[in-house]
């Protein structure tokens, strides 16, 4: 454990120790420390509904990006990526598929001892009812080389993409195509599932319907509130089923999924304020969870965000912006923690938390925040599991493509070189001597 002393500001020392804000931080011995990433984002060598898109779309993203991204205070520095078409194609992305011992040996560099991935659906069944063997057998030697390398594997079975013949189908707006993603899940816990124990079947379930059903920014770029809904509740019950025929089974696997959750609060006094603070915290985080909840043991959380309501909008303090623009209050993860905790009353893994943050200025405060309040959330109870960044490296952030830079480990695109930030060298310090 590490306390505080003379000679600290904003949580971090000038020897870069962890601080507690004059209490003990201290973690359980079996607490997983890690990374997440998605397979989409760093793989590359895809062929799914979002490589299509990428295709289709990377010209007009790349016209659009001084309307989309020219406000922000850096962009100067990423307007010749961002009006890059290519920035918008994952392509190669950076090459985790073929270089992922590598990237696990500078994770135990970092002194981490757990990784978040997804396992590609186009990949295993690229035509319908068809298995890739060669697919399989590479995620059997991805796994056995992660467990090899003393790193705990936490499973997302969907990251946003799908199968290119099962976003013909209709992807999850029809629900008789949900048998597809059960039948996916099952196969994938039958072949590969001796390898690990942690599973989340969903990723952002609000993030994808809002992006891709009203908002209509991403596939199937739709602004549909009917389909909205009916995608929601699909993913829903492909979560429920595919738990229920694991448990059924007798299986091993510990279930959720990976929810995005804000912390909303009131800005003042007003009744208004308040009310709507209540009803945009339902409606974000527990109108899903009340589907899903029952069918998970335990909560992911990936948190970036709060929301300060005045009236019935949101008014951010934006003292402090990471490179998307996104207003930075770290320390509120404490807050979502104990009201999940508290309603739920399940273990949470914190599956995502992170910070585009290109020149690595603002990293390690954000951790330091982030974990002085993980602390201080066990100490009033709350079973954590483990805390994931996002995300262990750079990679391609959607339809935002490649420049914001979120990644513990920096990669040079051209020559695919690593390089841990100094940021995340930190981390694996404050890792090494919390974990004793």
């Amino acid at each position: 454990m590490i306390m505080w002393h003379p000679g600290c500001q904003r949580g971090v020392c000038y020897d870069g120790s962890m601080t507690a804000n004059r209490s003990q931080v201290k973690f359980p011995k079996k607490f997983l420390w890690g990374a997440a990433t998605s397979a989409h984002q760093v793989e590359g060598g895809l062929h799914n509904q979002w490589t299509v898109w990428e295709l289709e779309n990377a010209k007009r993203l790349a016209i659009q990006s001084p309307y989309r991204f020219g406000k922000l205070g850096n962009w100067s520095a990423i307007s010749r990526e961002a009006k890059n078409p290519n920035n918008y194609v994952s392509g190669r992305a950076v090459d985790h598929f073929n270089r992922y011992e590598q990237d696990f040996e500078i994770a135990k560099s970092l002194n981490l001892n757990s990784l978040r991935c997804s396992i590609e659906w186009s990949r295993i069944e690229p035509k319908e009812g068809e298995w890739s063997q060669e697919a399989i057998d590479h995620y059997r030697a991805y796994f056995k080389k992660m467990k090899e390398m003393g790193l705990e594997p936490v499973v997302t079975l969907f990251h946003f993409t799908l199968p290119v013949w099962f976003a013909d189908m209709g992807g999850f707006e029809k629900t008789q195509n949900v048998r597809c993603f059960v039948r996916f899940a099952e196969k994938v816990l039958n072949e590969l599932g001796d390898s690990f124990k942690w599973v989340i079947t969903v990723n952002e379930p609000e993030v994808y319907v809002t992006e891709s059903y009203r908002h209509g920014e991403w596939p199937p770029q739709k602004n549909s509130r009917v389909a909205e809904f009916r995608v929601l509740l699909n993913l829903a019950l492909a979560h429920r089923l595919v738990v229920s025929r694991a448990r059924g089974a007798g299986s091993k696997f510990k279930f959720s999924i990976a929810k995005n959750s804000s912390y909303i609060y009131a800005g003042d006094d007003a009744w208004l304020s308040r009310f709507s603070a209540k009803l945009f915290t339902w409606r974000r985080d527990d109108w899903f969870l009340w589907f899903v909840a029952k069918h998970c043991d335990f909560i992911g959380l990936n948190y970036y965000f709060s929301d300060r309501i005045y009236g019935y909008r949101a008014h951010n303090p934006n003292y402090q912006l990471n490179d998307l623009g996104w207003d930075m209050q770290p320390a509120n993860i404490q807050f979502v923690l104990e009201r999940l905790s508290s309603r739920y009353g399940l273990p949470i893994l914190i599956t995502e938390n992170g910070l585009a943050d290109g020149t690595d200025e603002q990293r390690q405060w954000w951790i330091t925040e982030t974990i002085r309040a993980m602390s201080a959330s066990t100490r009033d109870g709350v079973k954590l599991i483990g805390y994931l960044h996002w995300s262990l490296l750079d990679n391609f952030e959607w339809d935002k493509g490649f420049w914001p830079k979120f990644g513990l480990v920096s990669v040079n695109r051209s020559t695919m070189q690593r390089t841990p930030r100094p940021s995340a060298k930190w981390l694996g310090g404050v890792i090494g001597r919390l974990s004793k």
